[in-house]
């Protein structure tokens, strides 16, 4: 069985003057992606492998979620995350081969879209939908191969976003 998290990054700031790609989060975001990696701890969702954007926002929010863990697991930070298509992450994904959770932090409409377009039945978490910033999904597929994880193949286990959690 493959498990996968997709996260946004947390909120970011739109008040400086830095390009899309290196905006960084802002105070809100900054105090949402601690209680993420919380989350994640306590709920047990702890990856193999991350798979992070290299925009500035999505690295800092993966600085933050890992504060909060014991351990950490590989980080690949990926250019073609940045801005990716639900298809182009779901590509990227399938060309993983060892790990069996990955986390993926990345950004919308990309992320949201493949959240939505992996599930055999939809989420039904008022939030799932829009995907705000800091939603995270944990998605499980009944396959021990990610080149085969598909459209409509998953369940959703969890899913959380940061207003629930403090």
């Amino acid at each position: 069985m493959k498990t996968l998290i997709l996260t946004r990054h947390a909120k970011s700031d739109w008040s400086q003057d830095a390009d899309d790609h290196s905006r960084p989060l802002n105070k809100r975001g900054r105090r949402a992606a601690p209680l993420l990696g919380q989350w994640l701890q306590q709920t047990g969702h702890l990856p193999d492998l991350v798979l992070c954007s290299d925009a500035k926002r999505t690295r800092e929010t993966l600085a933050l979620i890992l504060a909060e863990w014991a351990s950490w697991p590989p980080v690949r930070q990926r250019k073609s995350l940045y801005q990716a298509s639900a298809a182009r992450i779901l590509e990227i994904l399938r060309g993983e081969t060892t790990a069996q959770t990955i986390q993926v932090i990345a950004h919308n409409p990309g992320i949201g879209a493949l959240a939505q377009a992996l599930l055999a039945e939809r989420g039904d978490h008022p939030r799932f939908d829009d995907y705000p910033t800091g939603a995270t999904a944990v998605i499980s597929f009944q396959t021990d191969d990610w080149a085969k994880v598909a459209e409509g193949t998953g369940r959703l286990v969890d899913f959380t976003v940061p207003a629930e959690l403090g």
